[in-house]
């Protein structure tokens, strides 16, 4: 595995919040940035952040062109990225991934910002974060505690270890290694027909929200349909499914998938849309046990 590590976040350093998706909220986003530079970090803004072009910040062009040239200057750190909503599929083809792969740094970003996650991974091999976001999760008064500690932890300290809080089996066996991979369900099933999936074996993890059971259905499917998807597969970690329309469908749904590929799924991270959420490394190397999972080694120092 010769995947790319960034380096961790140090107080001082420069956080680039950008705009990749949809339209951003500019009170929110001043908002994020003073709290950032409140918690001791410097910060810049994308140029397309208060840009809007129907539902997107910008055009594609402006959009992809905010990732390249936050990968490139070298006074930022990190990259947080802005909001989800929908955008980055239209950008995928116009990312310098030789850029990524030259100044590698930390990428982080859920929901839309998936693909990007997933993109890097694959086409960069840069290790990214599936975390919260700034317009997101940092614009209010009241800053979850719980989000808030994961997001630092995981940028500075090297070593996540998740754990279930209500944890469900469906299967009999509880054990996998790989590396981390995955995201916002039908975001990531959006990819299919282009080449995303990792080389090496990983756990995939997953969640979404306002999507009824038979489209869960769907987009597992369509995963499950790719060979190398369904070859490298060693697990299937489950977060929120939120407002689900049937858990009886959807539970009968996991099961089968349990038995049929015969892969360890539990459920019952924090892996939503929902306020309290983990941030976790996409590529970094992971262990299952249980109701536990561990990533170690996935920063450089």
């Amino acid at each position: 595995m010769n995947l790319i590590k960034p380096k961790k976040l140090n107080l001082g350093d420069t956080i680039s919040i950008i705009a990749t998706s949809g339209d951003c909220d500019k009170d929110k986003i001043y908002s994020a940035k003073s709290y950032f530079e409140c918690k001791g970090y410097k910060v810049k803004l994308s140029k397309n952040i208060f840009d809007k072009n129907n539902y997107l910040a910008g055009n594609d062009e402006d959009r992809a062109n905010a990732i390249n040239c936050a990968f490139e200057d070298s006074e930022v750190a990190a990259i947080i990225c802005a909001r989800g909503g929908y955008g980055a599929l239209r950008i995928i083809d116009k990312i310098d991934y030789n850029l990524i792969r030259s100044n590698p740094k930390i990428f982080c970003g859920y929901s839309d910002v998936t693909i990007l996650n997933a993109m890097i991974l694959k086409r960069a091999g840069l290790i990214t974060f599936s975390g919260p976001m700034a317009q997101s999760d940092f614009s209010s008064e009241n800053i979850c505690m719980y989000t808030e500690d994961k997001l630092y932890k995981a940028l500075t300290t090297d070593l996540i270890e998740l754990k279930a809080d209500y944890p469900k089996y469906y299967s009999k066996n509880i054990t996998a290694e790989g590396i981390v991979f995955g995201g916002n369900l039908s975001t990531i099933s959006s990819l299919c027909g282009t080449d995303f999936v990792p080389d090496e074996k990983f756990i995939f993890f997953t969640e979404d929200l306002n999507e009824p059971a038979y489209k869960v259905d769907r987009y597992i499917t369509q995963l499950l349909n790719i060979s190398k998807f369904k070859n490298n597969l060693q697990a299937i970690v489950l977060g929120d499914f939120l407002d689900i329309d049937n858990n009886e469908y959807f539970d009968n749904l996991i099961y089968s998938i349990a038995e049929k590929n015969n892969i360890p799924i539990i459920s019952g991270f924090k892996l939503t849309h929902d306020i309290q959420k983990d941030t976790i490394p996409i590529g970094g190397a992971a262990v299952l046990n249980g109701d536990t999972i561990t990533i170690k080694d996935y920063l450089l120092r």
